[in-house]
């Protein structure tokens, strides 16, 4: 068994590895990369592999990072199994249609204004069409049972309590156990139930996107939520939050929704600006498998924490532009978390050049996306290709990521006791902290590997 690290390489985007076993090719996932344009632009269209060559895909979960890039694999000739739990296959039907249309929608906006200048136009990644195609493709198993693809190679889906439906992938071959973590969820999230532990394995191939640093509690985040809240409502202005329309969005909901419920916030308008988050909060509705105790309470008495009053979603694009004109302090989530596509692009532009107004960054920032650089305080940003000046007040909680921290990594690797350890999608300064805290607790086999960069297994 052969393993090849071409995403999620020293990064936190593009994931994607490819894994030999005798005559079979397999891809576990096929993420966008995300950060500079014009390097992301080359890494998303170009694949290092001939996609025809690919036998089957595996997804750990349905985040555009690691799973955006499948229509144009399909596109470019792919014609294998795409293969996913049954939650993340809901997701997938809904998220990489919604892919398709930001990045038709995008280049539209762009070309505009290059047509003006004169300047070539562009193409888009892919369309909602190829997006479809690639639906095809999906095939979905559920948690724990085996899939069999050669007579000595088998695998199956464990919970990693990151996404509804998101899974660590545990392959068995020859008596020898190779587990990826995917996206490592915490502890006690709302909502979804919390990351298995799978035991002793031979090789670990493991996030580290928080390999350097510890998150508050997660308990916390109502109460630092609640002051941002009461903060921007007394400056008349309007919050607004980069989100994740999977995950991110669904959690900050449950939270607005408790303390509404409470009566310990100001009453204010709530807009889901996303039709994919809309979308996605039905599939919530019918994947009870994925809940936790909390989230089963609340679904047994009937009572639904992503619908209540003066909470609205929005699907059209005209009645998205008629949030720009609000009178009154609202909160707007709208997607995508980085901030590198879609709606929020929109909302930002009008919004963080008054200092009324707030930015509440919800999770990690990949380098280079405008998220990062909002996140960071940088005060002149470019949004479609304007300078904008940042004013507005700017918080970040880590309380809301739904990745491990550094403690909850290095206990699910004494779990798990690897021989090797291989360490992926964490910037390279988290990596190597992550592997010097690892080589103190004993482990001393920790590779960061580069794009490109194979490594027989087994």
């Amino acid at each position: 068994m052969k393993i090849t690290f071409y995403g999620a390489a020293r990064t936190v985007t593009g994931s994607m590895m490819l894994l030999e076993h005798d005559s079979k090719r397999i891809l576990l996932e096929c993420g966008l990369f995300q950060g500079r344009r014009s390097e992301s632009e080359e890494l998303n269209r170009k694949f290092p592999f001939d996609p025809k060559s690919i036998d089957m895909v595996i997804l750990s979960h349905a985040h555009i990072d690691h799973s955006g890039n499948l229509p144009n694999l399909v596109k470019q000739g792919f014609e294998g199994d795409i293969v996913a739990t049954h939650a993340t296959l809901d997701l997938l039907d809904l998220m990489l249609r919604d892919s398709g249309h930001i990045h038709e929608k995008d280049v539209e906006y762009l070309n505009k204004k290059l047509k003006k200048k004169h300047e070539p136009l562009k193409e888009p990644l892919y369309t909602v069409k190829d997006a479809e195609h690639a639906l095809r493709h999906l095939k979905g198993y559920s948690y724990y049972s085996t899939v069999q693809v050669t007579d000595s190679l088998q695998f199956s889906f464990l919970e990693a309590g990151h996404i509804l439906g998101s899974s660590q992938i545990l392959f068995e071959s020859n008596g020898k156990k190779l587990l990826f973590t995917g996206d490592l969820g915490r502890q006690h999230l709302p909502i979804i139930r919390n990351p298995d532990n799978p035991g002793k394995v031979d090789i670990l191939i493991t996030e580290s996107t928080y390999g350097d640093r510890t998150h508050r509690n997660i308990k916390m985040s109502q109460e630092e939520l609640k002051s941002v809240i009461e903060k921007t409502y007394a400056k008349r202005g309007n919050l607004i939050v980069p989100s994740f329309s999977v995950g991110r969005t669904q959690e900050v909901l449950f939270d607005i929704y408790n303390l509404r419920r409470e009566n310990r916030i100001p009453k204010m308008k709530i807009f889901v600006d996303s039709p994919l988050s809309s979308n996605v909060t039905k599939v919530f509705k019918n994947h009870p498998e994925c809940y936790d105790k909390e989230m089963m309470e609340l679904f047994n008495l009937k009572e639904n924490p992503f619908e209540f009053e003066d909470l609205y979603y929005i699907t059209e694009a005209e009645d998205s532009k008629q949030l720009n004109m609000l009178k009154e302090p609202a909160i707007i989530i709208s997607s995508s978390g980085m901030c590198e596509a879609g709606r929020i692009l929109h909302h930002l532009k009008h919004n963080i050049t008054d200092k009324k107004n707030t930015v509440l960054i919800t999770g990690f920032m990949a380098s280079d996306t405008l998220g990062r650089k909002i996140a960071e305080g940088i005060k002149k940003v470019k949004i479609f290709s304007e300078e904008f000046t940042l004013r507005s007040d700017v918080y970040s909680m880590t309380e809301y990521s739904a990745h491990a921290d550094r403690n909850d990594l290095l206990n699910h690797v004494k779990n798990t006791m690897p021989e090797k350890i291989f360490l992926v999608h964490g910037e390279q300064s988290q990596m190597e902290a992550f592997s010097k805290n690892l080589e103190m607790n004993g482990f001393k086999s920790t590779n960061m590997p580069v794009r490109g960069e194979s490594h027989e297994l087994i």
